[in-house]
């Protein structure tokens, strides 16, 4: 390439091969097929099969390695050349005090190198200034014309180099200017490369040019100047680093106007270093060690940073353009590392291994052994150094390579120009460049001839694998070159004697070794003649191998065989030659010697290097060297007769090794010869099987090769084998008879065409009879088959047995198929009549399409035509009739039971089974099964069940069947569950863990409270589901009325037993209120599951039992309506509600008796039972008897005068003077909240209070107002009591009767009045009362707090512009927020009771005594009729619940 042209042109690129399977499995047979092609490239590249992917094997944890270090522009010899050059001239200037700078001309650097050889071509400085021919200079360092560039040239030229040619040629120095770059600061500053001392494995840590400061020392007077001879002026002497002599600095030529600091030599020292030849230029190794990590990331990174992309993002032209960039550029300098060389043997092969080392897997044993595994080509039968037993490293062992982009392998051919094979396991790609063989010697002369400087120095540079040219300057000088990239998974070939160099794109991993065939022994011959002019070592002895070969010819492949005949015989016939010369030369002594056990460097030929085998000339006297038989006159200066022979094998034993080769060589011409003979039958005799087999047998005993003709004599005997098995196939089959493998019958011709084909074969079979028998019999009976089908119609039997025959012979006869047609069609017909006969069972659908699809395959007739169209009538018919029935059975709109009949009728007449007329026929069935049990439950003695309604209905709506009796029914157990929803509603509190049936039912299990509090919480965690499993009921118990009753009544006695036993139980407890309370087995335990201590907890009134009073719903003190003239003064603390039940005793809501009666009037207008419907009449018949009992003891002489004092009490404290404080009762304190600062008292809070804000109306009360409830807490001082003196006979029965009534799930005014006069019995309950106080504080507080962040909430949500906001519900929502808790829980329950039931709502406890009962009484006469006795009422409701129940039938109920 021209100096200046940049661009880099890619040469051609090699041939690629893609080797079928068949032909990748011989390796060396393949790389021979395609070497005719391959060679004429000198490289090629093969791609495996897409299959063919061997594992990576190599121990990457352990894998280390030391690179060695590549500068890119040192590698290329041109540029060497010109960095050398300037290396010297930087040396120079150095001396002279200043440092190279090279200039740019046309923005370009200069070319010194170049300039300085041209202008010697040009004939010289003074030659061209005389001829004016610098714009011919600058036109051959290829700058554009007419810019003057000639002029500035020789200005440089005179400035920078002419100074060092002078000096060179050894003129006065005298005119040189010192001082040449002190005014060229746009010059770029050159820095020595040094290459030659970088060549060590450690590189120099100083610059061998550095200068530094050498100062004569004081002690030292006695030198004196080289040049002058004087010592005066010491403090200006120089003493030289290199010789130590001693010059003034204004004596040297030109003067130095200063001691330069740093190493300085003298002139002398400086022209002997200018002038040294420079030494062998080599790689130097790296100083740190990698793994394969950590080497890929260097490399990957140094890639990613140079290029400023991804690296797999890099194209591969812009990679090769850039390399060829900077190998030739002088100016940057890029330095790679590349790990090359690396010993398979000791770091490990990238390819399986079998040995002992490790354990193979099945699929890495089979790439272990494969042809292609590096490890294994070179020592294949056919490859030539398997007969070498030294393991020679790179040749026989591969060598690993570690690549990185850029990172090269230079110009050179393999050992004893061998062939190479380079695999790249994984990575970038590896480009290459090769140059075929018959180039080779062309390549050396134009790198000789344009790098002349190189080669002087070192003579074998090609063989040291560090130089590289240009492709393009070698292909410009006629050099051939071709090009490739080797992607991984590839493989590449070199030839023998083709030149290769190439570098890598990336980070990737290869494996290389060499091999070689038979073909290579005449190039490994001269190669040894070319080693011996170039004085090179061998790596082994191309005569020790020749001559091991010809010692056993049997081991050797034929091919091989041949080719080492012919070397062998240059070889004796050079070798008769050889000594013959040595006689004439007078020398006779000889002994015979071993070369074989000396080790190469005691049997190397001193004179040319060749290791000697055959024979070496050697002295006595001078025994530690020996010279070959090309070189005797250079063993010594000894006479002839003190020198010897030394050989290997007489010129006796040598012919006898040739003979040997030439049998083994020539045995497979006589082999082919017979075998020509017995395939062609040319004497005239086959051959038997036996006899081919024994030539075959040969011909693998003695490795022919796979030539035309072993592949003629193998088909023949494959082919014979094959007659012989399929006759004896054929012969067997007749003897099995109708047993035979279905499948192997051949037909008439072909049983013609094989006997042909046997008699055809060039051997001898004796089965040809066998089959000759068999035509015979077929050809008897195809003239029998014909016979009968020519008197058609035949009896069927006549042609069944003729088929039977023909079926036995085992050969396909063309009559035989027409008769086993007729026979297809009498089976046919006769299924198709015996299947439609009227006696016969209904055939299925498919059975009928079968028949049809078997009548397309039978021959056609007018008999079959005729049956298969009946047949496809009588299909279409029954389908459609399915499909009618498949509608019934799937359509939404359910048909009554009459139009199926219709259908079920019409399709009888259809010879078919249809399995939807029979679904259809089923569904009718139920159907009609399922009106008779509606009959027969509607017409019993009772109403029915509601479970059994409803199994009813469940059973109908899957029925396919419209039933008018369905829809009666469903509207009967809407109404039932309607009900019982209304009575759950009115009984069952807001997410009640309870059934209504448990709640109508009396609590058998009262006694236990662990089993009652267990079955609570069950409940409350929806683990129990059982409703009647208390009261000991069934399920079929439930369907009768009788046993509902008997065992209501069992449970109610239980229920107060088990009260009784509970209340004495927990009264036994200790009082959480005690100061000495601790939890105890007998200690209460409250809901929460934990035990109530302290402040707070209240004692349940039923079951005696201590609570929390934050877990429980707990009773308002003024719970009562809007206060009226007549309501109690504050001061009657017997009327306030502080009776509290326990979520265990109080199950319900409690309803009212006038809302149980309504349920009861709707229950009587149901035409269905249910268990709730009975255990609600049980529940109302309990309560009413109840009530008369209360109210006959309420009516008693001494409770009716009791209540007459406690209403008298009542009226006088209403009547009393307000402003007046009462003589029993203390007035509240003065502190107060309500009285300071009011100036009022007592009368006006009551006067508040009577105006109708009840106390517990929390919305009325503003907050900056005295509270209701510190009213009530500043009152408690004032209450005393008891207010009434109850005598124990009165006491008792009282006590009796409300504990049986809050058993009662219901609510009875008279057990208020019970509850009030019992209180006024007793002394008011103070420490209930200010829990109860305290509760609805903390309550009140939690409530506003809620309020207040609910309203600042809305307001947010006002200002936010909310849509769709309700006014109604913003209003309302406060009023819920601050009614929250327990309480207020109950109280929306309670209104919505109220809304569903018609405006009911729950119970209101009475203010007053009898009064209130009175009226309570008079309340209930309108439903139980006008009698004034307390019994009347009872009777008239029972009378009412045991009315006889209607007998006509359920049909008209509805």
């Amino acid at each position: 390439m021209e100096p200046g042209s940049d661009d880099f042109l890619p040469p051609p690129e090699c041939p690629v091969f893609e080797p079928s399977w068949a032909e990748f499995r011989d390796p060396l047979g393949y790389i021979a097929k395609i070497r005719p092609i391959a060679e004429k490239s000198g490289i090629c590249k093969i791609r495996p099969p897409a299959d063919w992917q061997p594992p990576f094997a190599v121990e990457v944890d352990n894998f280390r390695f030391t690179p060695r270090i590549q500068r890119l522009n040192e590698l290329e010899a041109q540029t060497r050349v010109k960095l050398n050059y300037l290396d010297q001239i930087a040396k120079f200037w150095e001396i002279q005090g200043s440092s190279l700078k090279i200039p740019n001309v046309e923005r370009r650097i200069l070319d010194l190198y170049s300039l300085s050889k041209i202008v010697v071509e040009e004939g010289g400085y003074e030659a061209i200034c005389k001829d004016r021919r610098w714009a011919r200079v600058a036109q051959r360092l290829n700058y554009p014309p007419g810019k003057n560039i000639g002029s500035l040239l020789r200005s440089h030229y005179e400035r920078i180099v002419y100074p060092y040619e002078m000096y060179q040629s050894g003129a006065n120095l005298v005119q040189c200017n010192t001082r040449p770059f002190d005014n060229e600061e746009k010059d770029k500053e050159y820095k020595p490369h040094s290459i030659p001392l970088r060549q060590s494995v450690q590189p120099s840590k100083f610059n061998s040019y550095g200068r530094r400061a050498k100062r004569l020392q004081p002690d030292i007077e006695s030198y004196i100047c080289r040049m002058c001879s004087r010592g005066d002026e010491d403090d200006k002497l120089l003493l030289c680093d290199g010789c130590d002599d001693n010059y003034h600095i204004f004596c040297l030529l030109p003067p130095l106007p200063e001691i330069p600091k740093g190493v300085w030599r003298c002139p002398k020292c400086v022209m002997a270093e200018c002038k040294r030849p420079p030494e062998a230029f080599g790689f130097e190794q790296a100083t740190r060690e990698y793994t394969l990590q950590s080497f890929g990331e260097m490399a990957d990174s140094f890639k990613a940073d140079y290029f400023n992309m991804p690296v797999h993002m890099v194209p591969t032209e812009l990679v090769e353009k850039e390399f060829w960039r900077l190998v030739n550029s002088i100016e940057e300098d890029v330095t790679v590392e590349y790990g090359a060389d690396i010993h398979s043997k000791e770091f490990g092969s990238g390819f399986p291994i079998s040995d002992s080392k490790r354990h193979l897997t099945p699929e890495e044993e089979e790439y272990a052994t494969s042809g292609w595994n590096l490890n294994v080509m070179p020592v294949l039968e056919q490859s030539v150094l398997c007969h070498i037993n030294a393991d020679i490293s790179g040749m026989k062992v591969p060598w690993l390579y570690v690549g990185m982009v850029f990172s090269a392998f230079c110009w050179h051919i393999e050992d004893h120009w061998s062939y190479s094979i380079n695999y790249l396991h994984w990575g970038e790609p590896k480009t290459w460049y090769g140059v075929p063989s018959l180039a080779a010697e062309h390549l050396e002369e134009v790198m000789k001839k344009l790098t002349p400087e190189l080669f002087d120095s070192q003579p074998d540079l090609l063989h040291q694998l560090v130089t590289l040219m240009n492709p393009n300057t070698l292909m410009s000088h006629g050099v051939p070159v071709v090009r490739t990239n080797q992607c991984a998974g590839e493989f590449v070939i070199t030839f023998p004697r083709a030149y290769h160099s190439g570098f890598n794109q990336g980070y990737n991993f290869a494996e290389a070794v060499n091999f070689c065939t038979a073909d290579w022994l005449p190039a490994g011959r001269q190669c040894i003649e070319h080693y011996r002019r170039l004085r090179r070592y061998c790596v082994f002895s191309h005569e020790e191998l020749i001559c091991k070969m010809a010692a056993c010819p049997e081991k050797l492949d034929l091919n091989l065989a041949a080719a080492v005949h012919k070397e062998m015989f240059i070889m004796v016939q050079e070798e008769r030659r050889l000594r013959k010369a040595l006689l004439e030369k007078g020398i006779t002594e000889a002994e015979r010697e071993a070369f074989e056990l000396l080790p190469d460097d005691e049997r190397q030929c001193i004179k040319c290097k060749t290791t000697c085998f055959l024979s070496a000339l050697a002295c006595y006297d001078c025994p530690d060297g020996l010279v070959c038989l090309s070189h005797i006159n250079d063993l010594c200066k000894c006479s002839s007769s003190r020198q010897y022979l030394r050989y290997r094998y007489t010129l006796d034993e040598l012919p006898a090794m040739l003979h040997k080769l030439k049998v083994r060589a020539e045995s497979f011409d006589t082999w082919a010869n017979k075998v020509r003979v017995a395939l062609e039958v040319e004497d005239g005799r086959k051959r038997s099987l036996e006899e081919l087999r024994a030539l075959e047998s040969e011909a693998r005993e003695r490795r022919f090769p796979n030539s035309e003709l072993l592949q003629r004599l193998k088909n023949c005997l494959s082919e014979a084998e094959a007659c012989v098995s399929r006759a004896l196939g054929l012969v067997s089959g007749q003897e099995a008879g109708p047993h035979r493998v279905a499948g192997l019958q051949m037909t008439l011709a072909e049983l013609r065409a094989f006997l042909d084909q046997m008699n055809n074969l060039p051997c001898a079979m004796h089965q040809i009879g066998d089959v000759k028998g068999v035509l015979e019999q077929v050809e008897a009976y195809q003239a029998e088959a014909c016979e009968a089908l020519a008197s058609l119609p035949s009896s069927p039997g006549l042609l069944q047995s003729l088929l039977e025959r023909g079926r036995q012979l085992g050969v396909e006869v063309p009559e035989a198929q027409q008769l086993q047609r007729q026979v297809e069609q009498a089976r046919w017909l006769d299924e198709v009549k015996r299947t439609l006969a009227p006696s016969a069972r209904r055939g299925t659908l498919a059975v009928m399409r079968g028949l049809l699809v078997a009548g397309a395959s039978v021959a056609p007739s007018p008999a079959v035509d005729k049956a298969r169209a009946e047949l496809q009538e009588l299909l279409t018919i029954a389908e459609r009739w399915e499909e009618k029935a498949h509608l019934c059975l799937e359509a939404r709109q359910k048909h009554p039971p009459a139009t199926l009949e219709a259908i079920i009728h019409e399709a009888e007449n259809i010879p078919v089974h249809l399995p939807n007329i029979q679904a259809l026929k089923e569904a009718l069935a139920k159907a009609r099964a399922w009106i008779a049990d509606v009959d027969e439950i509607q017409n019993g003695d009772h109403y029915p069940c509601l479970d059994d309604l409803e199994g009813l209905v469940a059973v109908g709506r899957d029925l396919p069947v419209g039933l008018e009796e369905l829809r009666q029914l469903e509207l009967q157990v809407l109404t039932a569950h309607s009900w019982r929803e209304k009575a759950s509603k009115t009984f069952l509190k807001k997410n009640s863990c309870y059934t209504l049936l448990e709640v109508l039912c009396p609590c058998a299990d009262a006694g236990s409270d662990s089993t009652k509090r267990s079955r609570w919480m069950e409940k409350e965690l929806g683990l129990y589901k059982s409703d009647t499993e208390l009261l000991g009921l069934s399920a079929q118990d439930l369907r009768d009325p009788g046993s509902v009753i008997v065992a209501f009544r069992e449970g109610e006695q239980k229920e107060k037993e088990g009260i009784l036993q509970l209340r004495r139980t927990n009264s036994a407890k200790p009082s959480p209120l005690a100061s000495s309370t601790t939890a105890s087995s007998a200690t209460s335990i409250c809901v929460c599951g934990q035990v109530p201590a302290g402040v707070g907890a209240l004692q349940c009134d039923l079951c005696q039992d201590w609570f929390h009073g934050r877990c429980v719903s707990v009773p308002r003190l003024l719970s009562s309506p809007r206060p009226s003239p007549t309501s109690s003064p504050l001061l009657a603390w017997w009327e306030w509600d502080t009776k509290f039940l326990c979520p265990l005793c109080m199950r319900s809501r409690r309803p009212r008796l006038e809302t149980i009666l309504a349920l009861l009037v709707a229950l009587q207008r149901l035409p269905v039972r249910l268990p709730e419907g009975e255990a609600l009449q049980c529940l109302t018949e309990r309560a009413i008897s109840w009530q008369g009992r209360a109210r006959q003891a309420l009516a008693s002489e001494d409770v009716t005068a009791l209540l007459g004092r406690l209403a008298k009490l009542r009226q006088r404290l209403q009547a009393e003077p307000r402003h007046e404080e009462p003589p029993t009762y203390p007035s509240a304190p003065a502190s107060d909240p309500l009285r300071e600062g009011s100036g009022k008292d007592m009368p006006k809070v009551q006067g508040l209070l009577e105006n109708g804000d009840s106390v517990t109306s929390p919305e009325k009360v503003a907050p900056g107002e005295g509270s209701d409830l510190e009213l009530l807490s500043s009152l408690l001082p004032q209450l005393t009591g008891p207010v009434l003196e109850l005598p124990e006979a009165t006491r008792a029965p009282l006590e009796e009767l409300m504990l049986e009534g809050d058993l009662l799930e219901v609510t009875l005014d008279e057990n208020h009045s019970i509850w009030q006069l019992l209180q006024a019995g007793q002394p008011p309950d103070l420490e209930r009362i200010r829990t109860l106080l305290e509760l609805e504080k903390a309550e009140r507080h939690g409530s506003r707090a809620r309020g207040r962040a609910l309203e600042r909430r809305r307001r947010r949500k006002v200002d936010r512009g909310g849509e769709g906001d309700d006014p109604a519900r913003e209003e309302l929502e406060p009023k819920r927020v601050r009614s929250s808790g327990p309480e207020a829980e109950e109280a929306q329950e309670e209104e919505e009771l109220e809304e569903e039931t018609g405006g009911e709502g729950p119970p209101q406890p009475p203010t007053t005594g009898s009064p209130s009962t009175q009226e309570n009484q008079n309340g209930l006469e309108p439903v139980l009729g006008a009698s004034s006795g307390p019994s009347a009422p009872l009777s008239t409701l029972t009378a009412r619940l045991h009315m006889p129940c209607p007998q006509q039938p359920p049909q008209q109920q509805l």
